[in-house]
């Protein structure tokens, strides 16, 4: 029973799930306040039109009452029913409009004999009005709807529209006008767009939906091709359709998954190697101790054999271990270093490790940034193995420079040189190169170490051989100022 609850519940939370339900969210949010916002412009357009409406039947009113009986001539004085009868008789008001008369305090005429309850002579409203004193409009709530109104008092013995103090009124006019059936309309006309909205939003939804599993569907192959992978398969890639977000994520999941695939492939060889390199000197080891004789000389020899490869094994596990270290943020220890006084340092030092024609070929000059130990240590690896590949008399000469913004260290050799095949592979870690004179002890690490060293240092090493004509390795690092 909860696994159908916990089905239930990733649904909810899939990525496009919550963007459809963020979809709606805004499309409502925006529908909703949309036609609200609509209905408002109606309403407030309605009463605008009726105010002036209202407005535009009292200034004709008050310019009949300022004016002459049009029947016979003379100005009406102070006959208040004749102008009210004039005004009727000659105006016709829109639907929903009212024109209501008030002649000394009781209610005379209306423009239309159906008028609304609120509207007929008993009603309040219109004994309110019977007691108007000042021109007055407003907007009032009645059992028939909302009635907006303007009220103008006429006043005996006016002339000229200045009316007399302390006049006495002697009727009211009233425009009426009540909104109810446009409002109806109003609202019709909203909810036929809140309607068009829902089907539109309801369309938009399906839309939305199918879209963002279009636009999502990279995500799940990710989810997909990341379930599939494993230690034992590490080849799938996600296929690049296109250069947006979701395809920048792809390419970026495959860059990854290729350097994954690099660093176990690297792991994987790493331990196949290390198995093959170790194998040997244990199995030396086991062998000799098994056959250790019972006279002092044979187990001192014996113990010597055992004693040589443990330190072949120390070296090799020292070695390792720089490799790794070389990955390292704290691999590298700076200091000012005198390219002249370092170089004439590590000359003396490589010509201690074998009987060669050693040669100080050239001496750059200058001030550098760099780890002098490591430095050293990538310098001897690189004249040691010019030792395995000379022989007695050979040329070998330490060298170096500071131009171009770039250090120069470099070690020559005029030994038998490099075959082209083993120059592409040569500093990868426990490759040998071909030699006519093989060297057993080696690890097959130091050129790899040189160039981790040589990349910590932000530079690289450049090698250029021919077999034959020996090898010139050089270590190629950028100036640092101190």
């Amino acid at each position: 029973m909860n696994k159908p609850s916990k089905t239930k519940w990733q649904f909810l939370g899939a990525a496009r799930t919550r963007i459809l339900i963020w979809y709606l969210a805004l499309m409502s949010l925006s529908s909703v306040t949309s036609v609200l916002v609509v209905r408002q412009i109606l309403i407030s357009r309605l009463e605008e039109r009726v105010q002036q409406s209202l407005q535009q039947e009292i200034e004709e009113f008050r310019q009949l009452r300022d004016g002459n009986d049009p029947e016979t001539g003379q100005p009406f004085d102070n006959d208040i029913e004749a102008i009210f009868n004039v005004f009727l008789s000659r105006n016709i008001p829109e639907d929903s409009e009212y024109l209501i008369t008030i002649s000394e305090g009781e209610f005379y005429r209306a423009s239309s004999l159906a008028l609304p309850t609120a509207l007929q002579a008993e009603a309040p409203l219109i004994q309110r009005w019977a007691t108007v004193t000042e021109p007055t409009q407003g907007i009032e709530m009645t059992p028939s709807g909302m009635v907006l109104y303007q009220v103008e008092p006429v006043y005996l013995y006016s002339l000229s529209n200045a009316v007399i103090p302390n006049a006495q009124i002697g009727g009211v006019f009233v425009v009426a006008y009540l909104t109810a059936g446009e409002r109806d309309e109003v609202d019709e006309a909203v909810q036929i767009v809140t309607q068009v909205s829902l089907m539109v939003l309801a369309i938009a939804s399906l839309l939305a939906w199918l879209a963002a599993g279009k636009v999502l569907a990279p995500l799940r192959l990710l989810s997909q091709t990341a379930r599939s992978i494993s230690e034992s398969n590490l080849t799938e890639r996600i296929p690049v359709r296109g250069s947006g977000d979701i395809d920048e994520l792809a390419v970026t999941f495959n860059d990854m998954m290729d350097r994954i695939e690099t660093i176990f492939n690297s792991q994987r060889q790493l331990l196949n190697d290390v198995g093959h390199e170790l194998r040997t000197p244990i199995t030396i080891i086991r062998g000799h101790l098994e056959l250790m004789g019972s006279t002092p000389e044979e187990q001192q020899e014996t113990l010597d054999i055992v004693l040589d490869e443990l330190d072949r094994i120390s070296r090799f596990i020292h070695e390792l271990m720089l490799l790794a270290k070389a990955e390292r943020p704290d691999f590298l220890s700076p200091e000012v270093i005198d390219l002249t006084l370092f170089t004439e340092e590590l000359f003396t030092k490589i010509t201690t490790l074998a009987d060669r024609h050693w040669q100080l070929s050239a001496l750059g000059t200058g001030h550098f940034v760099a780890d002098r130990q490591r430095l050293t240590e990538a310098i001897i690896n690189l004249a040691q193995n010019a030792t395995h590949h000379t022989e007695l008399g050979d040329r070998i000469a330490l060298g170096s420079a500071l131009r171009q913004g770039q250090v120069y260290l470099w070690v020559k050799d005029t030994g038998e040189g490099i075959a082209p095949a083993d120059q592409l592979c040569i500093f990868e870690r426990f490759v040998r190169g071909n030699s006519r004179k093989p060297h057993p002890e080696g690890t097959g690490l130091g050129l790899s170490i040189v160039q981790a060293i040589a990349q910590a240092h932000g530079g690289k090493v450049d090698l250029n051989s021919q077999p034959g004509q020996g090898a010139t390795f050089t270590l190629v690092l950028p100036y640092k100022p101190p």
